[in-house]
């Protein structure tokens, strides 16, 4: 029985909670701004001909272009679910409905860097437009659903940690399942689906389902038993401007913004006493990694630390280059990137509808060799294996990889890069991001001529190793779950088995 250790990093971690939850609340306004551009209402409605054009050319640029259309259906599968779309578009349609219709084709590709955005300029001026929103933030995972936030402080019951059976009449299972058929995820990965609803429930239920009015919520009580209540939709305020704020409230010290940009990507946490530390990468993008990493390390080995734990559970991935620096600091032997590295073509198709489309086909003008095979393989990730940094760099500790649904891309490439070492174990949720490999490297956007929806376009096909099973992300040595009882007391549960874990090392080494 591991003793139950007292987290060192809580008060941190709480901190960043709240961080998250004003993250999502800016989030709720952006998406709902999301429903009103400048020029374009949600509600206007496009010409049926208008539609089918851009079906019809998304078709044609992604095959012609998508190096991995038919890795886990058939052309058939796809075909069939195209005319399906295509035979469904019979009279005008919302912007929004027309997304819903894309995205649900788009998701049988089953390649979640393959997904349908809303046009560039929804997002903007998010200030100007407050809508009514889902009034909770949630917690999903299975067929659970946990309240993690609620817009309405005074609200006595519906708290953090109360388990949610049913909204307006549907059953959580059913809200789920219905919002998987519209995100996309590499193979059978629906932990990554489940993270991407828990980022942003409020958003998905108003794209999937609409606005309603009212919420009628049947829950669990903390006696166990169910009951039910019901809540006004949540009508967002205008946030004071940052000129509009009495500065000289502000007593304690301030970060500039680029400080607060870069803590917002990585951070480390050093528990001195226990000699445990927290490297928190919840990006490959940006972000001074370079120097983050190079400096980290550096302390870590002038402080001793024996026990290192890399939070990667809200890392999407970005640049290979500064996922591999971070692995040569803690690999032991070699590694390449993958097996495969290769591209249909690398003549881009229908450049004018692909953004930017000139950058990436210098680049693989540049990179990209044609073999055997007819395919344009970047060999020097194929063949060029990367060398571990020497032991006056390195770490050689314990090492604690901390993963779930929202790990992925190149940082399901990481932990996947290190599953299996001696020193290393893998702790949490399968990962969003594929085992066996995933289609990236160079992601342009298609944006289609009438509807200006975007489609992002992965143009490689990574194969990391051939010899992995397909089809699902990373498994984890070590499965912590979600937990209500724990979400209700603010607690991490997976930050919470890594430091009893380590208490429990501690304690056996005392011993003996």
């Amino acid at each position: 029985m591991i003793p139950k250790a007292k987290n060192p990093f809580q008060a941190v971690f709480k901190a960043m909670q709240m961080g998250a939850i004003l993250l999502i609340t800016s989030s709720i306004l952006v998406s709902c701004a999301v429903f009103t551009p400048a020029k374009t209402s949600p509600e206007t409605k496009l010409a049926p001909q208008l539609l089918k054009e851009d079906l019809s050319l998304l078709k044609r640029i992604l095959e012609a272009n998508h190096p991995s259309l038919y890795w886990y259906s058939s052309k058939q599968s796809l075909d069939t679910a195209y005319q399906r779309a295509f035979g469904a578009i019979k009279d005008s349609m919302s912007l929004v409905a027309y997304k819903n219709l894309l995205a649900q084709w788009v998701a049988q590709i089953q390649c979640g860097h393959t997904r349908v955005l809303f046009p560039s300029n929804f997002s903007r001026n998010a200030d100007r437009f407050r809508f009514p929103s889902f009034p909770l933030t949630l917690k999903v995972w299975n067929d659970t659903a946990v309240v993690t936030g609620n817009f309405d402080r005074n609200d006595s019951v519906l708290r953090r940690g109360i388990q949610l059976l049913s909204i307006n009449d549907r059953s959580i299972a059913n809200i789920t399942q219905t919002m998987y058929a519209y995100m996309s995820t590499d193979g059978h990965a629906l932990n990554h689906k489940a993270q991407n609803i828990s980022s942003n429930f409020p958003a998905w239920y108003r794209t999937v389902f609409g606005t309603d009015t009212l919420y009628r919520f049947v829950y669990r009580t903390k006696e166990g038993n169910t009951d039910t209540v019901s809540r006004k939709a949540f009508t967002p305020v205008r946030v004071a401007s940052a000129s509009s704020v009495d500065s000289s409230r502000n007593t304690g010290p301030t970060l500039s913004k680029r400080a607060i940009r870069l803590l917002s990507k990585r951070v480390l946490l050093v528990d001195t006493v226990n000699r445990f530390a927290v490297m928190r990468l919840n990006t490959f993008s940006n972000g001074a990694m370079k120097r983050f990493f190079r400096s980290s390390f550096r302390s870590l080995k002038k402080l001793g630390i024996q026990d290192l734990a890399v939070d990667l559970r809200e890392n999407g991935g970005g640049r290979v280059n500064n996922y591999i620096r971070l692995t040569r600091y803690l690999a032991q032997q070699p590694f390449k990137v993958g097996d495969t590295v290769a591209a249909t073509t690398r003549n881009i198709q229908y450049k004018q509808y692909i953004k930017p489309a000139w950058p990436f086909w210098i680049a693989m003008q540049l990179s990209a060799t044609k073999m055997e095979d007819g395919k344009y393989h970047y060999r020097r990730y194929e063949r060029h294996y990367f060398q571990p940094y020497s032991a006056d760099k390195a770490f050689r500790g314990n090492l604690y990889l901390i993963q779930a649904g929202a790990t992925f891309s190149a940082a399901s490439m990481f932990t996947a890069t290190l599953k299996g070492q001696s020193n290393v174990l893998v702790v949490g949720e399968e990962s969003g991001g594929g085992y066996y490999g995933n289609s990236a490297m160079h992601i342009p956007e298609i944006v289609l001529p009438n509807s200006k929806l975007r489609v992002t376009l992965p143009l490689y096909r990574l194969v990391m190793d051939k010899n992995r099973a397909k089809g699902r992300g990373v498994m984890p040595d070590i499965v912590v779950p979600p937990n209500a009882a724990l979400i209700a007391r603010g607690v991490d549960p997976k930050l919470l088995y890594i430091s009893n874990l380590i208490a429990a090392k501690k304690q056996a080494a005392l011993k003996q």
